[in-house]
């Protein structure tokens, strides 16, 4: 495996963006469970550490702890928030409860500059999370920078190449996080800015190619960013060897089904079979209300969909391969590894167990990749804009943008209410221009006007965010001539809707969608 950083996840929400700065830095990074054992991070090539911050505490019994060999590689480590505490902790220090917790920003008097701090100023202004302080160093380390509550803010053993910071370098508050984290990979751990799209095109299609042999692979194939780029990715590694199946689970967008045909059959020459299972979505989502179990549902019968379309296929070919536009921001709010001390936020439709319930072998070549690098992906393997920079869509589709319990006449209202959103959006020169916007179809009624009479119908609320890999996300301040435009329009021209609202929700604490 080549060259890479390991961070090691001891749950911490900004895992996937340590991992992300990495790779801005083109350096490859790669998040493994805390507890990998220290052989295997060897063998993969692991270059140098980083260990996550996370919601634990050393000094709570049971508080995860990685493997203690990890600290005898030979490789630079770097602690955060977190991650320095366990590391002093194992390494012989002593870490307290602080009389004073340090939550937001706080200014960072550097002392030693050395590596870590090479070529910036005597103090920063940096963002801290925590409750817990280092109150004695480990042997063979010393103090280099200090917060107003915190004298061993940042910590170094230059001699092993050992380091620990209480602050998240990281995250966006942090002045010049990215600065810190450069000197860590190059100055420390010698690291070349040689990781690319083009040098992971050309291993991956390399992998696929060895891992399918001769053997055919199934693509659920939604029309999104992810599942096109996959199919595009995969179409190059192994050609008519992949068949698309496009599921129309009756919880598409308007004319969604249309449009995905025309796209991929008429222009790309993809081979997509339409297996048209609305009504049996909509019947096994009747009466069910709870946001769980409609992804369940929708997941199981995606199953159930698949299976068909594997036995109907396998007639015709060896099909062996289930392959999905899975990506890091998926199996982080996912899949809670064994032993992952991070708490499950939602089932996501990708990751929701599709391949122990499939007799298929599962192919993921988008799984170590976010967002934007898709997007990057995508355009080098020569698709449009409009699919390469199309918003993100949720698996289960409109099934968790109708609250509550799905029925066909919500459905139609949402479908003709986000379609104008979209219109408006692209209008406005908006649409490429942020992360994500949305209709959700509220289960509550309001009292209103139209013509001089008294109506009482549906609410339906908008979500417009900005974002970057969708791990915090943050409401965009969209002009209030569009939002006229679009509530205006939804009003007048959507039956069943009489009142328009706007979410300006973050996340955290908020999730982008609803449900």
């Amino acid at each position: 495996m080549p060259e890479h950083i390991a961070v090691l996840d001891f749950g911490s929400q900004y895992t996937q963006v340590i991992a992300r700065r990495i790779r801005e830095a083109k350096v490859l990074s790669r998040i493994y469970p805390y507890n990998t054992q220290a052989s295997v991070l060897q063998e993969a090539g692991a270059q140098g550490l980083i260990l996550s911050g996370g919601p634990s505490s050393v000094l709570v019994d049971g508080s995860p702890h990685p493997d203690a060999a990890v600290f005898e590689m030979g490789v630079p480590i770097l602690g955060i928030c977190y991650g320095e505490q366990l590391m002093a902790h194992m390494l012989g220090g002593e870490v307290g409860k602080s009389e004073e917790r340090e939550f937001g920003h706080g200014i960072l008097a550097i002392k030693h500059k050395g590596k870590l701090f090479d070529g910036m100023p005597d103090s920063l202004r940096v963002w801290n999370s925590h409750g817990d302080r280092l109150e004695v160093l480990p042997k063979g380390f010393k103090a280099i920078a200090s917060t107003e509550n915190s004298p061993f803010a940042t910590i170094e053993n230059a001699e092993r190449n050992f380091y620990g910071m209480q602050f998240h370098p990281e995250v966006a508050h942090s002045e010049m996080g990215t600065k810190v984290i450069a000197n860590f990979l190059f100055k420390i751990c010698g690291c070349q800015a040689d990781w690319s799209m083009t040098s992971y095109i050309e291993q991956t299609v390399q992998k696929i190619r060895e891992s399918v042999g001769d053997e055919s692979v199934i693509l659920g194939l939604s029309g999104g960013v992810d599942s096109s780029v996959a199919a595009a990715l995969i179409h190059k590694a192994i050609g008519q060897q992949l068949t698309c199946v496009f599921v129309d689970n009756g919880l598409l967008r308007l004319n969604e089904r249309e449009q995905v045909e025309k796209l991929y059959v008429d222009h790309f020459d993809l081979d997509v079979r339409v297996a048209d299972k609305g009504k049996l979505f909509l019947d096994r989502l009747a009466g069910i209300s709870d946001p769980e179990q409609k992804r369940k549902i929708i997941g199981n019968t995606f199953v159930e969909v698949f299976d068909e379309a594997v036995q109907a296929l396998n007639s015709q070919g060896n099909y062996t391969y289930l392959a999905q536009g899975t990506l890091y921001p998926d199996v982080i709010e996912s899949v809670a590894i064994d032993g992952n001390p991070a708490a499950l936020i939602k089932s996501h439709h990708n990751v929701g167990g599709l391949p122990d319930k499939m007799n298929l072998k599962l192919l993921e070549p988008l799984r170590e990749l976010f967002k934007d690098e898709v997007r990057e992906l995508g355009t080098q393997l020569g698709l449009p804009k409009e699919v390469v920079w199309r918003q993100p869509f949720p698996g289960p589709g409109l099934g968790v943008r109708v609250m509550g319990e799905v029925q066909e006449a919500d459905l139609v209202i949402l479908r003709k209410a986000d379609a104008i959103l979209q219109e408006e959006m692209m209008a406005a020169d908006l649409y490429y221009k942020i992360w994500q916007s949305f209709c959700v179809f509220l289960p509550v009624k309001t009292v209103g006007v139209m013509g001089d009479e008294r109506t009482y119908e549906n609410v339906v609320a908008l979500r417009i965010v900005e974002s970057v890999d969708a791990m915090t996300a943050d409401w965009a301040r969209v002009p209030y001539e569009t939002l006229r435009a679009v509530s205006n329009r939804i009003i007048n021209e959507v039956p069943g809707c009489n009142r328009v609202v706007l979410d300006i929700s973050s996340k955290p604490p908020s999730t982008i969608e609803w449900e």
